[in-house]
């Protein structure tokens, strides 16, 4: 297992942005930036229609991608052959396990070759498949296409789609007859992309995107009616917080939830009556959150509620749901953190984590009996689905690991009884007897214990010579599970290791993990990462200088801060549409996600402490003189979440900062978001791109 050493060859002049001086000032302290000029003044224009960037901005975006492209120049080949590699673990023609939905079971799969799914459906005990939408033809003529939702209708005749064409995330809501396959005339704009709909299928909810790219309307619309006259049902008067839209599963109920990142709020609607008004459950208290379940007369929350730190499931009635009325049904337990529920008719089905491993918790309503669904792996991925159906006993849920591909199962939860129903398939072959996955916990600075999930070669030798392929996110909340990657066996199966550090900022550890890695606290985060980097070299498997870390948005944040702290312990640095420019982002309030933010980051243009907190780690004004590893920046034009320019100034300052290393690189894709390419197999050239870069850093990146 033998890195293959790419072509070398002496890298042209890197691109000069021209510095224009520009400064401000915020609470009596002086910001210098002087690429603020990168930002265009018409960016919400652009969002929308990308050919109306300023010229001088595009020429500096082209140049960036043409220096990139000088970078990699020699290893186009190499590139090719791992997107052989990695298409040739997909199975092209490989669908999911259809879900029954009264006389139909529908699923999606794609064709041999096809970039996007095929959303289809079947008679539920039969054959005879119908094609209800064909993402590939849909794409026809578009440079990126995105399916953002494909709902059908209760009575089975339509079906709701949306599709966004820009990679901004505007999409446009369109009526499919399923037995004729033809478009209605209704064409609703600006929307996030998915309905619920009415019981009677006369119409649906949807949430409508305001001028600011925000969430923060839900409108319901009838078949057949106009668009534009649709009817307001519940509109969000705070910038900071998101409206999005949910369904119970019993399929009484439709759910508004308006939330920032620390509190939310939930409206009931009566899903079969086409005119009624949302009803509130328990009105926004700060630090309160809740989400909501409906069985028989009661409603079933999930809460923080009482110092619940890791969530607690409570009870409600229905006609008096208010959080006086609340009862406790399984009660708060430190350091096991409830993920989410669901009622059935005769059930409730919890996915709960402790120490970074999930289960799935089955509870029979009507005696309290409980069984658990847990894995012996010492890393691993669990999730489940109801399915679309209330009144049933089987789930359905999904396990992998580092080593093992996905398994699809059903299980009965009436008999316990376990039935296969898809196991991943990796054409090319895949023995997981040739790899090994280990868990082991890093020690950061004030003593916690960080979860570093390991995938390897079951020869690499552990003596430290092994390159490895750190990655981290830690924000929001949000955990890095452990799944089965057939990309990444490109790296591993050249000698890599791949490593997931568990950083607080996630709630691999409970709630409490995600507390001690935000606002004033969220340099733990960092401190969390580089200390795991570090156990995974007094461990043996690499060493110094010979890791490279991987991150995307605000895993590219990540990216940025640890380039800065620590910049000799790593090779190579991917850091895809990173969000970079903190403070400067969280001062500017008329940006797409910064009102919703402040409960994660803070708000620095009202409160000094926390602006002193994000100046001393937003990478881009912590850019130093000193040595950078090599940097590969991947980013979006009409990307609404981590803006273009983001990226394109932190580029422009280090290069203009740093006192050696590098190179420095931006890639940025002219026709995508934040999601890069839509389509399944050109997604696969980005990744390829970041693998070579990979491989480059670990042969010694030639400047």
């Amino acid at each position: 297992m033998k890195l293959e050493r790419l072509p070398s060859r002496p890298l042209p002049p890197a691109p000069i942005t021209p510095a224009r001086p520009h400064s401000f000032e915020v609470h009596g302290v002086r910001i210098q930036d002087d690429y603020a000029w990168l930002k265009a003044e018409n960016w919400k224009e652009v969002l929308k229609n990308p050919a109306s960037l300023d010229s001088s901005i595009r020429t500096c975006l082209e140049q960036e991608n043409a220096y990139t492209a000088a970078a990699f120049a020699g290893s186009e080949e190499f590139q090719a052959r791992l997107v052989a590699e990695m298409r040739g673990r997909i199975k092209e023609d490989d669908s999911s396990v259809p879900q029954p939905d009264g006389p139909f079971a529908y699923f999606t799969r794609y064709r041999e070759g096809g970039q996007h799914p095929l959303v289809c459906r079947k008679p539920r005990n039969g054959d005879g498949e119908t094609i209800m939408l064909d993402g590939d033809k849909e794409a026809e003529g578009h440079a990126f296409f995105d399916l953002g939702g494909a709902d059908h209708s209760p009575d089975h005749r339509l079906l709701a789609w949306g599709s966004d064409v820009k990679g901004s995330e505007y999409f446009t809501i369109r009526i499919r007859n399923i037995e004729t396959g033809e478009n209605l005339p209704d064409e609703v704009l600006h929307t996030s992309g998915g309905v619920v709909w009415l019981n009677d299928s006369s119409g649906f909810y949807y949430v409508e995107l305001d001028e600011n790219h925000r969430p923060v309307r839900v409108r319901r619309h009838l078949i057949g009616t106009d668009p534009a006259q649709d009817p307001s049902i519940y509109e969000e008067k705070d910038p900071g917080f998101f409206v999005k839209l949910g369904v119970t599963q019993s399929d009484a109920f439709v759910l508004i939830e308006a939330s920032d990142h620390e509190t939310s709020e939930v409206w009931l609607i009566d899903r079969s009556n086409a005119s009624a008004t949302p009803r509130l459950v328990e009105g926004r208290t700060p630090q309160l959150q809740y989400d909501v379940e409906h069985h028989d007369d009661s409603l079933i929350i999930l809460t923080n509620a009482d110092g619940a730190e890791d969530f607690k499931i409570m009870t409600a009635p229905v006609a008096t749901p208010g959080r006086a009325h609340w009862k406790d049904l399984v009660p708060y337990r430190p350091g096991i953190m409830i993920l989410s529920v669901v009622a059935l008719a005769r059930y409730m089905v919890r996915l709960e984590r402790e120490n970074a491993s999930p289960r799935i918790v089955m509870r029979e309503i009507a005696t309290g009996r409980e069984e658990a669904i847990a894995f012996d792996e010492e890393a691993y991925s669990l999730g489940f689905t109801p399915g679309y159906e209330f009144d049933t006993d089987v789930i359905r849920y999904t396990y992998s690991s580092l080593t093992t591909p996905s398994e699809v199962t059903d299980y009965n939860l009436r008999t316990g009884e376990r039935i296969l129903r898809k196991r991943q398939e990796v054409p090319s072959g895949h023995n997981p007897a040739d790899y090994v996955t280990r868990r082991l916990f890093a020690t950061a600075p004030d003593g916690e214990q960080v979860p570093v999930s390991i995938l390897h070669r079951k020869e690499i030798a552990l003596d430290g010579s092994a390159p490895c392929l750190l990655y981290g996110y830690g924000s929001y909340g949000m955990s890095m599970p452990a799944s089965f990657r057939t990309g990444i066996l490109s790296l591993v199966d050249r000698g890599f290791v791949y490593a997931i550090a568990h950083i607080r900022g996630g709630t691999e550890k409970g709630w409490r993990w995600y507390l001690d890695g935000k606002r004033e606290k969220k340099t733990n985060t960092f401190k969390d990462f580089i200390a795991s980097g570090e156990a995974l070299i007094q461990a043996g498997y690499t060493s110094r200088g010979k890791i490279i870390a991987h991150g995307g948005s605000a895993g590219g944040m990540l990216m940025g801060a640890v380039a800065n702290m620590a910049p000799d312990l790593f090779a190579g640095i991917i850091s895809e549409v990173p969000f970079v420019d903190v403070l400067n982002t969280m001062l500017d309030a008329e940006l797409p996600l910064t009102p919703p933010e402040w409960p994660e980051w803070g708000n620095p243009a009202t409160d000094e402490a926390t602006f002193r907190t994000i100046l001393s780690y937003s990478p881009y004004d912590n850019v130093k003189p000193q040595v950078y590893p090599a940097i590969l920046a991947l980013a979006g034009l009409t990307d609404p979440r981590v803006t273009y320019w983001e990226p394109a100034k932190w580029v422009a300052r280090l290069r203009a900062t740093m006192t050696g290393g590098g190179p420095i690189l931006l890639k940025l894709n002219m026709d995508a978001g934040h999601g890069g390419a839509a389509g399944r197999f050109d997604r696969l050239e980005e990744v390829a791109l970041a693998y070579a870069f990979a491989i480059k850093c670990a042969e010694g990146f030639q400047n």
